[in-house]
């Protein structure tokens, strides 16, 4: 009896002895809400690893050296948001175990604390001599009497034990089970540095190459600087940029100098002559910027006013990237908003993403989507989306049902 003691003390010192450290160290977080964070995150990483296989493989087949160059950016740029997702998932998971454990070890000091009161009485007896039963009156019958009812009662005590030592074989089992999964986020958080490095190293090859080819972004970019400091919000800087990239569009819509045909000929030509493509009432690939959770959606009261876009609660320096393909607009610090990112998409959509800490985008750039715009700040940044279309907000959650 007293080895069974023992050893329950052993293992039960163990079991609370054994920590992990708890990398989402949120006391207000309810499990519920780690565990949607578990689902989530799990769901953003699967997604990230697809969107990544498939730009890879566009990579690959892309003819085009500027083509093959976003491509792989961007498909980086996804293995650096699967990575981050993943993290949050193992952070999540790290959380859930630590409950669980906390859970077990209150429930095994419950059990344990009858059971030991048991074994002492028995041992207790057992250490007892019989002669001092015989030479006190009536002590003998108290002894046979006390002996029958711990005999009848050790059953009780053997099934208390069996199932005591299932829970600490559950206890050693989830201390595993917590090893394993530090041991995943040490692996994901390695990775995530490397990936990490490897774009900076692409971004700043782009960079130089950009730089070597001509001055005319240059340019661009200068007057869209000077927009953005004209620009008293950001209503006023996106409906300049609108503006500007309505004008632009026009004037490349202008016909060069042409021959002209013969009658004979314009009848024939405007027989076979395609009909306009329809404006697009969505934007192809769209995607949200950063992996993280939405804390406030389009329309929600913010400031006394109904939010004009979705905001994210993300992950330190986490990897922002275009929502779908198109041309940077903007890409500076705007007051109040941190480093900003403006995107024209056809269709007369327009993007912004604000609360960046760096950007890598540059103004001209042309973007596809997953393209990497910059990261995040320290802490727990968040990260606001707005999108308008024809210079109307409207919800980029719906862009994700097309």
């Amino acid at each position: 009896m007293r080895a069974g003691a023992l050893l329950i003390a052993v293992l039960l010192a163990g079991a609370a002895g054994a920590q992990v450290t708890n990398v989402l160290d949120d006391p207000a977080q309810t499990p519920a809400q780690t565990r949607r964070d578990l689902a989530a995150a799990q769901a953003q990483a699967s997604q990230a690893r697809a969107r990544a296989e498939s730009l890879e493989r566009g990579a690959q087949q892309a003819s085009a050296a500027a083509d093959k160059a976003a491509r792989e950016a961007a498909a980086l740029a996804a293995r650096i948001q699967e990575a981050e997702a993943q993290i949050v998932a193992d952070e999540a998971r790290i959380r859930i175990i630590e409950q669980q454990r906390r859970d077990l070890r209150a429930e095994l000091a419950q059990r344990q604390k009858p059971l030991v009161e048991l074994t002492g009485a028995l041992q207790r007896l057992s250490r007892r001599p019989p002669l001092v039963a015989l030479l006190r009156p009536g002590s003998l019958a108290d002894s046979v009497h006390t002996r029958a009812l711990l005999e009848s009662m050790l059953p009780q005590v053997q099934r208390r034990t069996a199932a005591l030592r299932s829970e600490l074989a559950r206890a050693r089992a989830l201390q595993e089970q917590a090893k394993a999964a530090e041991a995943a986020l040490h692996g994901e958080i390695a990775a995530l540095g490397a990936r990490r490095r490897d774009l900076g190293a692409m971004e700043a090859r782009q960079r130089q190459a950009a730089r070597e080819a001509n001055g005319g972004a240059s340019r661009e970019a200068e007057r869209a600087l000077a927009l953005g400091e004209k620009a008293r919000d950001l209503g006023g800087l996106l409906d300049g940029l609108e503006q500007a990239a309505a004008l632009r569009d026009r004037l490349a819509a202008l016909p060069g100098p042409v021959l002209r045909p013969a009658a004979g000929q314009m009848a024939q030509e405007a027989a076979y002559a395609p009909s306009p493509s329809p404006t697009p009432t969505a934007l192809p690939d769209f995607l949200l910027p950063v992996t993280g959770r939405l804390i406030s959606g389009f329309g929600d009261a913010s400031r006394g006013t109904a939010a004009r876009g979705i905001t994210l609660l993300v992950r330190a320096q986490a990897q922002a990237v275009a929502p779908s393909a198109g041309r940077i607009a903007f890409a500076g610090p705007f007051a109040g908003y941190g480093q900003i990112i403006i995107i024209d998409h056809p269709g007369g959509f327009t993007s912004l993403i604000t609360g960046l800490e760096r950007i890598s985008a540059q103004v001209g750039d042309n973007v596809v989507a997953g393209s990497p715009l910059g990261s995040a700040g320290p802490g727990r940044p968040q990260i606001t989306l707005e999108l308008r279309r024809d210079g109307k907000p409207v919800n980029p959650l719906d862009q994700l049902h097309h």
